[in-house]
C-alpha cells in the first residue's frame, strides 16, 4: 500500500482502496488509550494487568482496545500460564510511524488540536472530561 500519489494508468478504484485501507489503520490508531497502550508495549511484552495498572483503565476497556489492536494486525498475545503476553507485531515499523506523526505535529506548530472536526475537545474527538459529562461514565470506560 502506498499513499503516494499514483500514475493515471493506474484505475481509481486500486488507488481508494490503498487509501480505505490507510485510513482505516489511522482509525485504529485514533483512540487516546490505544496510542497509550502501544506506547507502553514499545517496553517490551506486558499482561493486561500490567497495562490496566500503568494506564488506570478499567480492564474491560484495556481488554476492548486489546481487541481492537489484535484486529488491525498491530498487537499480538501469547499463552503464559492462565495469562497472556501481548506485544507490538511490527514494533520498528509502528515506532517509525508513532515518530513521524511526531514530527509532522511538531512542524504543523500542533494545529490539528484546533480543528473544528477533530481537534481536541471537539464532538469527533472529546476532551477526557467532557466524555464524563456527556457519557457519564469514566473516559476512556
Amino acid at each position: 500500500m502506498t499513499m503516494a500519489p499514483r500514475s493515471t494508468s493506474e484505475s481509481a478504484d486500486s488507488s481508494t482502496d490503498g487509501l480505505d485501507v490507510a485510513a482505516a489503520l489511522f482509525h485504529g490508531l485514533s483512540d487516546p488509550s490505544r496510542l497509550a497502550i502501544l506506547q507502553h508495549l514499545t517496553l517490551g511484552e506486558h499482561r493486561v494487568r500490567d497495562l490496566t495498572e500503568h494506564l488506570g483503565l478499567a480492564q474491560s476497556t484495556v481488554s476492548a482496545h486489546l481487541a481492537c489492536l489484535r484486529d488491525c494486525g498491530l498487537v499480538a498475545s501469547r499463552p503464559q500460564g492462565r495469562a497472556s503476553m501481548l506485544s507490538l507485531t511490527s514494533a520498528p515499523e509502528l515506532l517509525g510511524v508513532l515518530d513521524a506523526a511526531e514530527r509532522l505535529l511538531a512542524s504543523s506548530g500542533y494545529a490539528v488540536a484546533l480543528c473544528p472536526n477533530y481537534g481536541v475537545g471537539t464532538e469527533g474527538n472529546p476532551a477526557p472530561d467532557q466524555l464524563r459529562t456527556h457519557t457519564g461514565q469514566e473516559a476512556g470506560a
